[in-house]
């Protein structure tokens, strides 16, 4: 389906929609017009009143002519006297693809590329063009893979997609509106008739009398019938729309497959899944490890580090690459699946250049550095920059660690503070431990209903994986408190916990295949916990605490 058409289509829906508010509004007028010709004229105006209150959100939806303009994402502008190698690699692609290039490229921290454009009359007229690229896709892909992605947005140009999404982003507001109008106002009927019975209950008990079931489901029904007509139209709406988005997306690929090569469109659909998953992995468990306890990266490592990230674990990553997400088709969904649009693009003939441009996309940038750095400053919020900066990530991995042990708040802390009636420390547990009031306390953990109705063995079997993880917890925020232990930064794997050895005294070199600090705690923590319980392994384990000014050795 051409442009033309697509955009005559979009025009129609469009149009339907304002025709069925004009159907519903002349239906009420209808109905009140009956009422006066042959109900009671108090009953006619009674009635007449609600379908004026019903006609109001239906004028409210056709009055909304404009449309919201969306928010543009956070981002970094550069213009082409600071990235001359991106702005001309875009140009040239531009004309290869037959349309115009973007006015504005905008960095971005998120692993996607898209465009915009500000259509004018609906979308029939073009407008200023945007190219949305963000950072941490850069830093995936190859010279040949960016390529494939930026011919594929460039092709949503040469469709006209960006000048059409206007005009079909109308009609979904104003549907998603008028449908949210009838809703709330169902809801506040409904909220008004339950507060009126249950004043009614109220007076009924004061009189002594039985209050009443609250019953509100007649309430609000016809503004939710209204919402369903409107649902109906959605749906239908929806339906035509995606499938021309998804139609769009084959398009697109197809002119990168033909201008950036078929090898490199179809590893660049494969990759951005696993740079998808990767980037989230990173933010959680290295940019943001340290918020908590405020701290940041250094300046330019909150996205500079997910580079060093994904080259120390290109092994872990190439795993993922063999296997295409599985995603359940609908007939809502904006693009089609990756695993459909891969093979698409594979089942093309050869073209022979497997072999082109290998080297790391992020290559393109002037200044890699200076760009991660200034793209802090354009994303990150007000409160978040505010955050201390660490001198390296080993300084921001103990800070963050050392800040979350101090905080530890778990369901053994609080059912030992529950079960004490005091500050619930290490020290008083394993007293508890060796008193024989571990099950007892065990019973104030938060509980399933089969755990609360088991007993004896069964019982202990439910709730020791609950006390094994807060335990081994508390014991390392012993160590921590201490001062007796570090973590060892890595980008390979996960941050490792080494014990220090005591002020003053010698480290003795680890024996051949004894355990590490985790792997020991855990041995110690299992054996706290076992039938019958020792902690003994555990006390001989922890660190002494210091002692007071008072217990200073005297002179003899």
């Amino acid at each position: 389906m051409g442009s033309t058409l697509r955009a005559l289509r979009a025009l129609v829906l469009l149009a339907g929609f304002y025709l069925l508010g004009v159907l519903l509004l002349a239906a009420l007028a209808g109905t009140d017009h009956l009422l006066f010709a042959h109900a009671p004229a108090a009953v006619a105006t009674k009635l007449t009143a609600v379908s004026v209150v019903l006609a109001i959100p239906l004028v409210r939806g056709l009055l909304m002519l404009r449309t919201p303009k969306g928010e543009e994402p956070a981002g970094l502008p550069v213009t082409e006297a600071e990235e001359p190698e991106l702005w001309r690699t875009v140009r040239e692609l531009a004309a290869q693809v037959g349309t115009r290039a973007p006015s504005r490229i905008v960095l971005t921290g998120d692993v996607n590329a898209a465009v915009g454009e500000d259509a004018r009359l609906l979308g029939l007229l073009p407008g200023p063009r945007r190219l949305y690229l963000g950072v941490p896709l850069m830093q995936g892909l190859t010279e040949a893979q960016l390529r494939a992605v930026l011919a594929h947005e460039l092709g949503h140009y040469a469709g006209s997609d960006t000048r059409l999404a206007a005009l079909t982003l109308r009609g979904r507001v104003q549907l998603q509106r008028t449908i949210r109008n009838f809703e709330e106002r169902a809801g506040s009927t409904e909220a008004r008739e339950r507060a009126r019975q249950e004043r009614k209950n109220a007076k009924a008990e004061a009189r002594g009398k039985e209050a009443r079931e609250i019953d509100t489901g007649g309430a609000g029904v016809t503004y939710r019938a209204l919402a369903r007509i409107y649902t109906a139209y959605a749906k239908l709406y929806l339906r035509a729309t995606l499938a021309d988005s998804r139609r769009q997306e084959y398009a697109a690929d197809a002119s990168a497959a033909r201008i950036a090569g078929r090898d490199a469109t179809a590893s660049a659909l494969r990759e951005i899944p696993v740079l998808t998953g990767a980037f989230g992995f990173y933010a959680r468990s290295y940019a943001t490890l340290g918020t908590d306890a405020g701290l940041l990266p250094p300046r330019g490592e909150v996205f500079g580090g997910f580079g060093r990230m994904l080259t120390a674990r290109q092994l872990e990553l190439a795993g993922m690459r063999s296997e295409l997400p599985t995603e359940a088709t609908s007939p809502y969904d904006s693009h089609p699946p990756v695993a459909d649009r891969v093979r698409r693009i594979e089942l093309l003939p050869a073209d022979g250049r497997a072999d082109e441009a290998h080297g790391a996309a992020i290559a393109v940038l002037a200044d890699e550095e200076r760009t991660f750095a200034a793209l802090e400053d354009a994303v990150l919020t007000d409160e978040v920059r505010q955050l201390r900066r660490t001198a390296d990530w080993q300084e921001l991995l103990d800070g963050a660690m050392a800040g979350n042990l101090a905080a530890l708040n778990t369901p053994l802390h609080r059912a030992l503070a529950l079960y004490t009636k005091d500050r619930p420390t290490l020290p008083a547990l394993l007293t508890l431990i060796d008193n024989g009031q571990l099950w007892q306390l065990a019973r104030r953990l938060p509980l399933s209903d089969e755990a609360v109705a088991a007993k004896g063995r069964a019982f202990r079997e439910f709730v020791r994986p609950t006390l094994h993880n807060s335990l081994h917890s508390m014991v390392m925020a012993e160590f921590s408190a201490r001062s007796r232990m570090r973590w060892e930064f890595s980008w390979e794997q996960s941050a490792k916990a080494r014990l220090l050895p005591a002020p003053g005294s010698t480290p003795a070199p680890p024996a051949d295949g004894a355990p590490g600090l985790d792997a020991a705690i855990a041995i110690a923590v299992d054996t706290a916990l076992a039938d019958p319980p020792d902690t003994a392994p555990l006390r001989a384990l922890l660190p002494p605490a210091p002692r007071s000014p008072r217990e200073t050795d005297a002179p003899r």
